[in-house]
């Protein structure tokens, strides 16, 4: 027992004499920082430093230097933090910085050391610049204070105002690195005295929130990083003062920032005493980092929304106790990429859903782009969790949805399709369809056609199944597949009828009729070609769920119902009707089941072509008739059927419509009407009875559109004529014969030398007419006069004319050559060329 004691004795002896060792050292040098020489007091200083470290190398007993540090140096040190010269404070900041880590007990300078750096680092006011005007030397402060924090520990608790006050200068730095360092000294004091800490830890917050926006991204890190453990040690109430800024900080460029707010949130929900009443305000910005578009981002937010989860699910396991023993399975359906989240995430959510959606519905409208894209992201992350319970805030979610889809940005259109898809995974269609078709009977959309379509895709088939003819036969109403001409309207409908045959397959066999008509529809409002391929796709499409061979084959199914149900109100159409405008698609696009049908096609088109009716649309018609009769075979006479409505239409259509009226509109009515006309005698579905009963009917207005206005009806005309003599001429009555050859000859002198040619084309017909008829004598003086008008046009200045009409003589001469000789002799004159004189004297 002596020998302890004996020691302890000596090494106290050891220490005095130690410390008596150094207190006269220093006293040696100490006189120089009283100098008014700035050189002396820094020579003395460089001094006092060379002895310090001299005196806490390791091995020295901190003991011993702890008396003369706290006697002699610490006072004098701390005046000269306010020398005038910039060198010697920078010095006295590095010799604290020694002594402190050197001393025994550092806690003993603080109540010197406390208000010395407050009074070099805390403003008076805040535009006003620090009292300390360098700026590595407020650095070395701040970093003598941080020491001064860590040395501390509890002691610091009485001088807690005078830490605040320094940090809160510091926070304000116009030096970024001193405001770096600031945040990192707050964290610091936070955790030292968590216990008496709270009561000032709302002092900090203020300048935190001015230097969040910091352009240095690192000074970012570091005010977010200290923020929450400032709040995490101190007042819980500063989480609704931190809240918005910490959220436009998830809007921020720089990844790391994104990240330090999301592993401060996510701490916060951990740990945070009353993170319970934070739930709402705090889980929509750990979320939100779940869209990031950096992995590393979103994987801290997965993995400590885990925890988090785990951790509430372990705090309330009691409440929890039925759910966590009979687990419910995921919802069919349920979304192949996306895994399910543990049940105290879901409950989490659920529990707090009534509090977060109304914000997110409101900033998912807001008018800056970042924001409405975050609410857009965020909403299927949150309906993904809520699942079933989603059903009661139904209405609001919808409602959203329908004025988010409108958005001009693609991103926030696309977060609101995944959303509405989780509606339609997780909400009976029972519920889902009341709403979304009442919302699209009140006021038909794009937005509400895109949303409809998305709920189909993400709803199961066995549940959508009963319903699939409601969702069909709506779609088909007047009011939505006519509701707009507008092309994204127009692609949204067209991508309610894909995803109904996506998702039902065979059982749309059942909406056959409605969804073929809501596709004719988009086939005749359409401008975009395109979009009319699309829709004829998914018309082959349905065709293929149908088990029917092609899309023809549908068209038969199901023409004559469209047909009835379209043509009944033909008497109200205009050229702008959309029945009208569905009434051609058919037309053109069903083929040979137009023959099928034409007990609706053919009343329709006289009652639509009759000269009382809108022109324009006679024309457009007109237009559609004559392409049928130009392969008739594959259209109105597939079933040979038509020849039942041929004085219909030669009667009722064409007869009225080649009558003269003024004007180009009407012009250009006899121009298709001709044309139509044309197309039916040339193609091969009428018997020679049949042409020449059409020839009885129209050939006086034929005759009449000889001279119309259009050279393309009085070309067409002469064809027809042609066409008729070739057919019947032989047949024709005399006086009708005769009649024809005069109007002929006038198309001689026509402007167009096609007409002309077409013209000589058809008196060659006529003068074969008479070559096969009994009694050709009665014909005699038509014939001179023809000859006679002929030989003149020899002379025309077209060589194609005169070959046209040199064929006409040289095929007409064998009628009567010898009044063909006289009228030459009397027309030619005598120095034509042999050749020519020859064959006009037809030898």
């Amino acid at each position: 027992m002596a020998a302890p004691a004996e020691a302890e004795v000596a090494a106290g002896f050891a220490e005095a004499d130690e410390a008596a060792e150094l207190t006269r050292a220093l006293g040696r040098l100490l006189p120089g920082l009283e100098t008014e020489s700035k050189l002396g007091r820094r020579r003395a200083l460089e001094a006092l430093e060379h002895a310090l470290e001299e005196a806490v190398r390791p091995g020295t007993d901190s003991a011993a230097f702890q008396g003369p540090w706290a006697r002699l140096l610490l006072p004098r040190l701390l005046r000269l933090l306010t020398d005038p010269a910039e060198g010697c404070r920078a010095l006295a900041a590095h010799l604290l910085d020694l002594g402190l880590r050197r001393a025994a007990r550092p806690r003993d300078a603080l109540p010197r050391l406390l208000p010395a750096l407050t009074a070099r680092l805390a403003r008076p006011e805040s535009t006003r610049p620090p009292p300390e005007p360098c700026e590595e030397l407020r650095l070395a402060l701040v970093q003598l204070l941080h020491l001064a924090v860590d040395l501390g520990g509890a002691a610091l608790a009485p001088h807690l105002d005078d830490a605040v006050r320094a940090l809160r200068g510091a926070l304000l730095d116009p030096f970024a690195a001193v405001r770096r360092e600031g945040c990192e000294c707050a964290a610091a004091l936070a955790r030292a005295i968590p216990e008496h800490f709270h009561m000032q830890s709302e002092s900090l917050i203020g300048p935190l929130m001015q230097t969040i926006s910091h352009q240095h991204w690192k000074v970012r890190v570091a005010v977010i990083e200290a923020t929450g453990t400032v709040i995490q040690f101190g007042n819980g109430n500063s989480v609704d003062d931190v809240l918005s800024h910490f959220a436009q900080r998830l809007f921020d460029d720089v990844p790391q920032v994104r990240q330090a707010v999301t592993s401060v949130v996510g701490g916060w929900l951990l740990n945070l005493r009353d993170r319970y009443s934070f739930f709402h305000k705090l889980t929509p910005l750990l979320l939100s980092s779940f869209s990031d578009e950096m992995p590393e981002v979103r994987q801290t937010a997965t993995s400590l929304w885990e925890k988090v989860g785990l951790q509430w699910q372990e705090e309330n396991e009691a409440d929890l106790k039925d759910k966590l023993d009979f687990a419910s399975p995921p919802p069919p359906n349920y979304p192949e990429h996306e895994s399910r989240p543990g049940l105290g995430c879901r409950e989490l959510v659920f529990r707090n859903l009534s509090k977060v959606l109304p914000a997110i519905c409101h900033d998912i409208t807001d008018w800056v782009v970042g924001t409405r894209l975050k609410a857009a992201q965020l909403l299927p992350v949150l309906l993904l969790h809520a699942e079933d319970h989603i059903t009661q805030h139904l209405e609001i979610v919808l409602r959203t949805l329908h004025q988010a889809c409108t958005d001009e940005e693609k991103a926030v259109v696309s977060s609101c399709v995944r959303a509405a898809e989780l509606i339609g995974t997780f909400v009976s269609p029972e519920v889902f369809l009341k709403l979304i078709l009442a919302m699209l009977k009140k006021a038909p959309s794009a937005s509400g056609l895109l949303i409809l379509a998305s709920v189909i895709r993400g709803c199961p088939r066995n549940a959508l199944q009963p319903h699939l003819k409601v969702i069909a036969t709506e779609l088909a109403q007047e009011h939505i597949c006519q509701g707009s001409e507008n092309n994204s309207y127009l692609e949204h409908l067209l991508l309610c009828v894909q995803t109904l045959l996506s998702v039902c397959q065979e059982d749309c066999c059942a909406a056959s009729l409605q969804l073929s008509e809501v596709l004719v529809t988009i086939m005749a409002v359409s401008d975009a070609v395109s979009l009319e391929k699309k829709a004829q796709k998914t018309m082959d499409t349905l065709a293929e769920v149908e088990d029917i061979p092609s899309s023809q084959d549908l068209y038969r199914k199901h023409l004559g119902a469209l047909l009835e149900r379209l043509t009944a109100s033909h008497g109200e159409w205009t050229v702008h009707s959309v029945q009208l405008l569905k009434f051609t698609v058919l037309l053109t696009q069903a083929g040979p089941a137009v023959g099928e049908a034409l007990q609706h096609v053919i009343p329709t088109l006289r009652a639509c072509l009759q000269p009382t009716t809108d022109p324009h649309m006679r024309l457009k018609l007109f237009s559609i008739l004559s392409s049928l009769l130009l392969r008739p075979k594959d259209t109105v006479d597939s079933q040979g059927q038509f020849h039942g409505y041929l004085d219909m239409v030669i009667n009722d259509i064409l007869a009225p419509n080649l009558q003269w009226h003024a004007g180009r509109t009407a012009a250009a009515i006899r121009t298709a009407t001709i044309s139509c006309l044309w197309a039916l005698i040339s193609s091969d579905i009428l018997s020679a009875k049949q042409v020449q009963e059409a020839q009885e009917t129209l050939m006086p207005q034929v005759l009449a559109t000889l001279e119309d206005d259009s050279q393309t009806t009085r070309l067409i005309s002469c064809r027809i004529i042609s066409r008729f003599l070739k057919n019947s001429g032989d047949t024709m009555e005399p006086e009708k014969f005769l009649k024809v050859y005069p109007e002929l000859l006038k198309r001689l002198d026509d402007v167009s030398n096609d007409v002309r040619m077409a013209a000589a084309s058809a008196l060659l017909t006529w003068l074969k007419c008479i070559e096969s008829v009994d009694g050709k004598s009665a014909y005699q003086s038509s014939v001179q006069f023809l000859y006679r008008e002929l030989l003149v046009h020899l002379d025309d200045p077209e060589s194609a004319i005169q070959d046209t009409v040199l064929e006409v003589l040289k095929e007409g001469s064998v009628l009567f050559p010898d009044v063909l000789v006289r009228e030459t002799e009397a027309v030619v004159p005598w120095d034509l060329e042999p050749g020519i004189w020859g064959v006009a004297s037809g030898t």
